[in-house]
């Protein structure tokens, strides 16, 4: 079976294994877009292997590897090796953590020239634990999330895991920002406004690394999932609704 899975016009999304972070176990997932000239953006890599590595090449060539936050970073290392041409972006807060990596770009406010006119980006700020990242590709109308949206099913967790994913909201009946982001948004002003402009995006998908995608209603989902927070779309706030 193929591991990439076509998710619209020209993005494919692939699970990679499992990985263990503070004894919990969390899926991975990547994004591969394909830009013109068969040009590829790897978002959030996953554990490399030969298969894999058949299917990506046979869509294009890697070109950018990107890590959307500081937390998904285990698996740049060999994406990088097996692809030494790729141009590595990290994101805020990645370069401290991983000095053993030679990166070239940082992903900032603005998305950089070469995927700038395909992909667009913002960065939530405001949090402590990590700044993430958020990807918006325009053909497909798919919002990239990271860490800040995640939906567990139930069982995935035993035990006192359990008990501590369903009080971080990680196993609610609804994707749900965690209640550890949401406690290290202490800036929130900063977060909504960055809020504003991913909820501005004409949303129709979102994939998250940890969670089903969603395949229809984006923006409405996203509006949803970051009410507690009071974000609207900068259009309203500048009306003052």
């Amino acid at each position: 079976m193929a591991r990439l899975q076509p998710f619209g016009e020209e993005i494919w999304l692939a699970d990679g294994p499992q990985a263990a972070v503070a004894g919990f176990a969390y899926p991975t997932r990547m994004a591969v877009i394909r830009l013109g000239g068969r040009r590829l953006f790897v978002w959030s890599p996953v554990a490399l292997d030969a298969a894999l590595r058949v299917e990506v090449e046979a869509l294009g060539d890697v070109r950018w590897l990107a890590a959307p936050n500081s937390l998904h970073h285990l698996f740049l290392a060999e994406w990088k090796a097996a692809y030494p041409a790729a141009a590595l972006w990290a994101a805020p807060g990645l370069r401290g953590k991983r000095p053993d990596l030679a990166f070239d770009g940082d992903l900032g406010e603005t998305a950089p020239p070469d995927w700038a006119d395909e992909i667009d980006q913002a960065p939530v700020h405001g949090n402590l634990i990590t700044t993430e990242v958020v990807f918006f590709h325009r053909r497909s109308r798919t919002v990239l999330f990271t860490d800040l949206i995640q939906h567990f099913p139930g069982g995935w967790f035993r035990g006192w895991r359990a008990l501590v994913a369903g009080l971080d909201l990680m196993t609610a009946a609804e994707p749900q920002v965690p209640r550890k982001f949401r406690t290290g948004f202490v800036r929130r002003r900063a977060a909504r406004d960055s809020l504003a402009r991913i909820l501005d995006w004409p949303a129709e998908k979102v994939v998250m690394a940890h969670g089903a995608p969603v395949q229809a209603d984006g923006a409405a989902f996203l509006r949803s999932a970051f009410r507690w927070l009071g974000a609207q779309p900068a259009g309203r706030a500048a009306d003052g609704a």
